[in-house]
């Protein structure tokens, strides 16, 4: 792969108002969802009920909302570029499907099961437990572009690393997250688990394609990047916001109760980040990855495609859940740490080997 001296149009991505203050409007969500909750408490019932075989339909609806602008941004012809970058490919899979899901279980339930034991009751220990495993199952395919371009990486490779990750999340998601389940004792039948992934990924990922082919074959790639793609670029956020006041509206009550369960789901979340990129981080530097390669391949894992986590876990054990609850949190903390791996990133480039 050869360096480009700067993002082409179809490549620039910057933070967006909502982006740029998610943390502060998940925390807001948070008050807002609370407030209904209590305030309109058979609404909340209400929402709960109109559900079909275990899928809530409105919340299904805001999720393919979160997953389908996603999904229209990916070009699925990078994946044969994989080639021209084999060992930051290889990393980054090794890392998001090896080593991640893995390294996730171990801190969710030395923190759940061992370091907080005395504060939280067993049975919402092993739900926290059950949703960061989804959250540490779902590498990130989309925020991760935006980290890479704010830490000067190469993004002809992350929208590769975007695209096999997309791929391969449909078929490793569903069996790993079977398999870590199943040793936190929440165990999930492997078919509902994979149906849940083909609902919130596969369909919107076909979805996404469709559109994606047909519009750029019909309009052209200058429509479909400056009118079409703008005109979706907020669609996903706010779906996501207002899942969040959703979930909210029936999680106030453990809110209100104990409040600081919040920072307890977090810490080990914030910790579990911090050491995938780290690990990530120096591996590219040992195996001789460039700067620009090394920044997205490291980012890529370290940060979660929680979109995916939250509609999993939904689905999986209910919009009540503490799983549902961990995944939220996962969003909660999610901006502001990355933003601090991307001024890490700036701040040792001059420690890597650098595209000529």
């Amino acid at each position: 792969m050869k360096p480009q001296a700067a993002a082409p149009p179809s490549q620039e991505y910057s933070l967006g108002y909502f982006q740029r203050y998610l943390s502060f409007w998940v925390g807001v969500c948070i008050v807002v969802g609370i407030f209904l909750g209590r305030l309109f408490p058979g609404a909340a019932k209400f929402l709960k009920s109109l559900a079909v075989a275990q899928v809530n339909i409105p919340v299904a609806l805001l999720l393919f909302g979160m997953m389908y602008p996603i999904m229209v941004r990916i070009d699925f012809t990078e994946v044969a570029n994989a080639v021209k970058a084999p060992k930051a490919v290889l990393l980054t899979l090794i890392v998001n499907w090896a080593v991640k899901p893995f390294a996730m279980f171990f801190f969710a339930s030395l923190f759940m099961h061992r370091i907080w034991r005395p504060f939280i009751e067993t049975y919402l220990a092993r739900e926290y437990v059950a949703g960061m495993i989804l959250l540490g199952n779902a590498p990130c395919t989309a925020m991760v572009l935006v980290w890479s371009y704010l830490a000067k990486g190469f993004m002809g490779l992350t929208l590769v690393m975007v695209a096999i990750n997309s791929l391969t999340m449909l078929a490793l998601y569903a069996p790993l997250g079977n398999l870590l389940l199943g040793i936190a004792q929440m165990p999930v039948p492997f078919l509902t688990i994979a149906l849940s992934v083909v609902l919130y990924v596969g369909v919107s990922l076909v979805a996404g394609y469709f559109t994606r082919t047909r519009l750029l074959a019909a309009r052209g790639v200058e429509w479909y990047e400056k009118v079409f793609l703008k005109r979706t670029e907020g669609v996903s956020i706010v779906a996501l916001l207002i899942t969040l006041v959703v979930l909210f509206m029936l999680q106030g009550q453990v809110i209100v109760r104990s409040p600081a369960v919040v920072g307890m789901i977090a810490l080990p979340l914030f910790i579990q980040t911090w050491f995938i990129f780290a690990l990530a981080y120096l591996a590219s530097r040992f195996i001789g990855l460039t700067y620009e390669e090394a920044a997205p391949a490291s980012m890529i894992g370290a940060s979660n495609h929680f979109e995916v986590a939250i509609a999993t876990a939904v689905t999986l054990f209910g919009l009540e859940s503490g799983a549902a609850l961990a995944t939220v949190v996962g969003v909660l903390i999610e901006v502001p740490v990355m933003l601090m791996l991307v001024r890490v990133c700036l701040a040792t480039m001059d420690r890597f080997p650098r595209m000529g």
